[in-house]
């Protein structure tokens, strides 16, 4: 096992057992650490079925292990980081997108809280079980489906009754956006394929950075146009991909 591949293999074998509450890789040492229940002997079957010469190192007996303590901070330490970014996005967006009379501003900064509250709850999760982590993910994905549904009105509600959007504080504001969700996405990169909250965590970052791009590209065709269409355009897109992002993650499994 040395390669993100053979990494693949293993969890498509051992994650979703019944016994399986948690794995750890570490690629460069070539080892692997199992949190199960019960005996190890069908895990170790499993593992030599897959022809990449496993060896058990070590076995001791939990009704649940969680994550060692050295995977457990590492996550720990990125999440606090992605909730302060996105916390802070988050009030800097909604005051802009307010100002602007932007709704695809809106409509990230909403998805900014939606994030932010999803590496809360993630945090929560780092070293637990993974039946919580499960619990926490399904939480991440039906609060962003709420703001999805949200966002989706608003945009119909300004269609309505009207907006001005300001082209260069939507594109302004919006870079600034991009570049912080640029840095989170490359924090989380490395827990892509981690416990289930990790993953779902992941899915939100990919997300931030096409939402982003979209309000910068909205921005410059209300400044082309004059039109305020092109922002309700990617304020309705924003909505239908943060509803995606919530299918994605409600449909994750451990």
């Amino acid at each position: 096992m040395d390669c993100p591949a053979e990494e693949r293999m293993i969890r498509l074998a051992l994650e979703g057992r019944a016994e399986v509450s948690g794995l750890v890789f570490d690629l460069p040492g070539r080892r692997l650490q199992v949190a199960h229940d019960g005996a190890v002997g069908p895990i170790a079957d499993r593992l030599s079925e897959l022809g990449l010469g496993a060896v058990l190192l070590e076995t001791c007996a939990a009704a649940e292990q969680p994550l060692n303590d050295v995977a457990a901070a590492n996550e720990s330490k990125t999440l606090k980081t992605l909730l302060a970014i996105n916390g802070g996005m988050f009030v800097a967006e909604l005051l802009a997108g307010l100002f602007a009379q932007s709704a695809g501003l809106i409509g990230d900064s909403l998805d900014m809280f939606a994030d932010a509250a999803v590496y809360g709850v993630a945090l929560y999760a780092v070293g637990r079980g993974v039946h919580l982590q499960m619990r926490a993910a399904k939480l991440a994905g039906l609060l962003q489906l709420v703001l999805a549904v949200g966002l989706l009105a608003e945009v119909v509600r300004r269609f309505v009754f009207g907006s001005e959007p300001q082209s260069m504080a939507m594109m302004g504001v919006a870079c600034v956006a991009l570049l912080a969700n640029v840095s989170c996405l490359a924090l989380i990169h490395r827990h892509r394929k981690g416990g289930v909250h990790m993953r779902a965590s992941w899915i939100f970052s990919a997300n931030d950075v096409l939402i982003n791009a979209g309000v910068i590209v909205a921005g410059g065709l209300v400044a082309w146009t004059g039109s305020r269409y092109p922002d309700l355009l990617i304020g309705s897109l924003i909505g239908v991909l943060v509803l995606l992002g919530a299918r994605r993650i409600l449909a994750l499994r451990a």
